[in-house]
């Protein structure tokens, strides 16, 4: 799986480090001053085409404005991403003409949950708990790496666009 790295009192998520759907280290230093929306994503998923469809609307309209999708597939939820890492990111560039970076396969739960996760969660527990309840969770995070809302799953990109156009200090 995707292993992230980072200090366990991470203050940002540009403190980590996680791998591309090849295998390679990407610093998500990288993403310094831009507004992102991390996603855990799943190519057999009921919720998969109105998922990847908005976020590949919302990409394309604010990403000359600071803003990136970062895209992680998961297969904890009832294995509907079951492909390789690099399959799930062909899946989302050749059918939903995905150009934002699709990561390695992460686990979101469990002992076995990447850094990122944690650091995710830690920052903004759900109605339920901390725990991620299914495929799609979304989180807003701000240019300086700080979590800034957590959405579930049945929550479209589109309707947190208002959301996105205020991180970016649009509105």
């Amino acid at each position: 799986m995707g292993a992230s790295h980072s200090s366990p009192n991470a203050n940002s998520i540009h403190e980590f480090t996680v791998k591309d759907s090849s295998g390679k280290a990407v610093d998500l230093g990288f993403y310094k001053g831009k507004v992102l929306l991390v996603v855990n994503v799943a190519s057999k998923c009921g919720l998969t085409d109105s998922n990847y469809t908005q976020l590949t609307d919302l990409y394309n309209k604010y990403r000359n404005r600071d803003f990136e999708v970062l895209a992680f597939p998961c297969n904890q939820f009832l294995k509907q991403e079951p492909g390789t890492s690099q399959e799930a990111m062909e899946f989302a560039c050749t059918r939903y003409k995905a150009e934002y970076p699709i990561f390695q396969k992460v686990r979101v739960n469990g002992p076995d949950t990447a850094p990122i996760y944690k650091f995710l969660k830690d920052s903004k527990g759900g109605f339920f708990g901390s725990r991620i309840k299914w495929n799609f969770t979304k989180f807003l995070v701000d240019r300086d790496g700080k979590v800034l809302h957590r959405y579930s799953p049945t929550t479209t990109p589109l309707a947190i666009e208002r959301d996105i156009q205020k991180a970016l200090g649009e509105i």
